[in-house]
């Protein structure tokens, strides 16, 4: 299983970092042991003193499958979640200030939160899903798929077309505005569409 994210994907969260706007989707991955289910608690590393949350709709590939046709994309995925992408932005700075990769800053241990998932047939439309995230019962972030940039049939396609797509793969498609830094004692709770599915510590 490998975990896929998309960066940039909400033109909103990309102004708020001061990044462009990308034209074609920005790629990042990380590994199997980035995966933090169950609701269990996330230890914030001591290599970083800038963790920031980063919540995302998070979609469980189904079949295999490589150089996929957007109009079949639908077909590779049956289920979607809720994650949480943790990033080291004081490392990933340092890491785009030099022009470096962001593995360190993005693919450490349980740095993704995956919540249980639910049948995508549950929706009426995939690009009007709502998703919260609310720390110390403080609205944080406020996101809806209408806004984003690359469709999720889109991501599949582009990404398939040069990594081949497991079933079990999980990718995670872009977080919207109003990200920040979590800290030791946090309670971090997330929403699918009224549904909550994530609901846990910061330690």
């Amino acid at each position: 299983m490998k975990i896929i994210a998309i960066g940039r994907n909400y033109a909103a969260h990309a102004k708020e970092l001061n990044n462009p706007v990308p034209e074609v989707p920005v790629i990042f991955m990380k590994p199997d042991t980035a995966v933090l289910k169950d609701n269990k608690p996330f230890y914030i590393p001591d290599f970083s003193s800038d963790i920031h949350y980063e919540l995302e709709v998070i979609l469980k590939i189904s079949k295999e499958g490589k150089h996929i046709q957007e109009k079949f994309a639908s077909n590779y995925f049956e289920e979607i979640g809720l994650g949480i992408d943790f990033t080291a932005r004081d490392i990933q700075s340092i890491h785009k200030e030099k022009g470096l990769p962001w593995e360190l800053a993005k693919a450490f241990d349980n740095s993704a939160v995956v919540s249980s998932f639910v049948p995508k047939g549950k929706f009426a439309d995939l690009y009007d899903l709502s998703f919260e995230l609310d720390i110390n019962k403080e609205p944080r972030q406020r996101g809806n798929t209408k806004n984003i940039l690359f469709p999720f049939e889109k991501i599949i396609s582009f990404v398939s077309s040069y990594i081949t797509l497991k079933k079990g793969d999980l990718i995670f498609t872009g977080t919207p505005e109003g990200v920040g830094q979590i800290h030791k004692g946090d309670h971090l709770e997330a929403w699918l569409c009224g549904e909550q599915l994530l609901n846990f510590n910061i330690k």
